[in-house]
């Protein structure tokens, strides 16, 4: 039996009748069509699947998307707006933090969270936090580089409003 749930996904309300057991990942990819969530793993150890849920990072492999009725969910496709890259999306650009690209969608959102949290966090700080975030790529260099290039932008006047 269906249950209809409404989420916001990246600012817009969805009211959609889903199966109890649907897994938020395949929700957001299968329903929504936003496919920039990866499935990596399905047991919560890659992190691929990472979006924020009330803006706290959750990996949508295992949450059942019943369990976000009534939530706001952000996805890698809500990070940019009107047309420009958010600064963390940019600094992924700038530091060469992409690499092949599957890990970093949760990458982003988890180093989101994190600046969101701490505007000004020490290396070791993003590392930590990306710590639930794998990279298969052996790079994570550049993704720390990335974060903190993001960080420094965030925290210029300009980009406050983000």
């Amino acid at each position: 039996m269906e249950r209809t749930i409404t989420v916001t996904v990246n600012g817009v309300s969805h009211t959609v009748a889903v199966e109890p057991r649907l897994l938020l990942v395949h929700f957001l990819r299968e329903v929504l069509n936003l496919t920039g969530t990866h499935i990596g793993c399905d047991t919560t150890s890659c992190g691929a699947c990472t979006v924020l849920l009330d803006g706290l990072p959750v990996k949508s492999c295992t949450f059942f998307a019943v369990q976000a009725d009534g939530r706001s969910i952000t996805t890698v496709e809500g990070l940019a707006r009107d047309g420009e890259l958010h600064p963390i999306q940019q600094g992924f650009k700038e530091e060469h933090g992409l690499q092949c690209g599957f890990c970093t969608p949760g990458m982003m959102l988890t180093a989101k969270a994190l600046l969101e949290e701490n505007p000004d966090p020490t290396e070791e700080q993003i590392r930590w936090a990306i710590s639930g975030n794998l990279c298969r790529c052996t790079g994570y260099q550049n993704i720390v580089k990335a974060i903190q290039w993001a960080a420094r932008r965030l925290r210029e006047p300009a980009a406050a409003g983000r």
